[in-house]
């Protein structure tokens, strides 16, 4: 009776030991991993608060003596850091939720539809993504400069969303097409049409995915710097991205100015994957299963 008792107990301490035991291995691969990754934002943050005369005297590699936030002071006096922030944020948040919606609506009605050659317009979006944009500049200048939108923050806004509504459209499909259709059906003997099914069931279905893929384009749209360049022209429209290019071609020697800008310029996307961190690692795998 007494191994009859104590057998059931043995098994969960087991199962503790064998997770206990690989623990300490994980940290020891993970943990220099992590510091090799994190030794590029620690070493910009130490030019960052470091003075100009202190870099020009001991060099870039030493270790600050003190703290001088002299470069995050010219950064935001200096270089129109704060209102190419806002043109960022103004443009990022604009074309997402754009993307995203446009995207709900096309991987909803792909997925759900007996829509004629589906399958290939769902292809055709996806190969659109695979297009390098290299290749595609010159193109959308002449389409922007037809269209009279040359040069405004609605030409870029129009293109981030352009060039993202096909992959997220691809894997939302991917994702939609896994809901049970018994949900569908549902709702629809209940007199339910389209939009109340598109409201009731796919958005509050699809929060993780579209949280996954909100983070995905902050990050893609917040940093980039190709269409930006290629759009715009006039300095005061500038994202932070081109901003910075700027600020470099201003403060080419000041170190600290430069490092200063690229962690405020960090601030946004980087808060924006903390918020949605979760949904953001599942998210790698959103539509891989039915």
């Amino acid at each position: 009776m007494t191994t009859a008792v104590e057998a059931p107990a043995a098994a969960p301490v087991a199962r503790r030991r064998r997770r206990g035991g690989r623990s300490p291995w994980l940290h020891v691969v993970m943990i220099p991993l992590t510091a090799l990754w994190l030794s590029p934002i620690v070493f910009v943050l130490f030019i960052s608060v470091r003075s100009f005369d202190d870099i020009a005297a001991r060099g870039l590699a030493a270790l600050p003596t003190s703290i001088d936030l002299e470069g995050y002071v010219s950064a935001l006096s200096g270089g129109g850091l704060l209102r190419a922030l806002g043109v960022s944020t103004l443009v990022t948040g604009t074309a997402v939720i754009a993307s995203l919606l446009l995207s709900s609506w096309a991987a909803f009605a792909l997925s759900r539809y007996p829509i004629p050659g589906r399958r290939g317009v769902l292809l055709a979006m996806l190969a659109g993504n695979l297009l390098p944009p290299q290749i595609l500049l010159v193109p959308v200048v002449r389409i922007s400069e037809s269209l009279g939108l040359q040069d405004t923050l609605l030409a870029l806004i129009l293109v981030q969303v352009g060039f993202g509504i096909g992959f997220y459209t691809f894997v939302l499909h991917g994702f939609l097409r896994g809901l049970p259709e018994e949900l569908f059906e549902a709702a629809r003997l209940d007199g339910a049409g389209a939009l109340r099914i598109y409201l009731t069931i796919v958005l509050p279905l699809s929060r993780p995915s579209l949280a996954a893929l909100a983070a995905l384009a902050t990050t893609w749209i917040f940093n980039d710097l190709i269409w930006a360049l290629t759009i715009l022209r006039t300095e005061t429209s500038f994202p932070i991205s081109a901003a910075l290019l700027n600020l470099m071609g201003g403060f080419g020697s000041s170190w600290n100015v430069i490092a200063a800008a690229s962690l405020i310029a960090a601030i946004i996307p980087a808060a924006v994957f903390f918020m949605f961190q979760k949904q953001f690692v599942s998210g790698l795998l959103v539509g891989s299963s039915k």
